[in-house]
């Protein structure tokens, strides 16, 4: 019976950690979906709706509306999705600059 229960276990582990990988939203073949003119809810529809809002205003009669999508697991990349009155304008990767300390001597 215990044997049993420690089968089911990894089995679950090793099914949650194979579907991980593959629920990345941000993957080329996701991407490749992204057009030019889409409304923020046909992105997140796409890509899930885990994005933060980066930077809202308005410009002119126009609304400006930032949307942020980190690249788990690679934490330094991530995507910007910038909307003008709700339609996809252009969208970017950004890199997370790396800091390096002067080391002690």
């Amino acid at each position: 019976m215990r044997n049993n229960w420690l089968i089911y276990t990894i089995f679950l582990f090793a099914v949650l950690s194979s579907c991980a990988v593959s629920l990345t939203s941000l993957r080329s073949s996701n991407m490749n979906k992204i057009e030019l003119g889409m409304s923020k809810e046909q992105v997140s529809d796409i890509l899930g709706k885990t994005y933060t809002i980066a930077e809202k205003y308005m410009e002119a009669k126009d609304e400006i509306e930032v949307i942020s999508y980190r690249n788990f697991p690679h934490d330094d990349e991530f995507y910007l999705f910038k909307f003008k009155n709700d339609k996809l304008e252009r969208w970017y990767r950004e890199l997370q600059p790396k800091y390096n300390r002067p080391s002690d001597k």
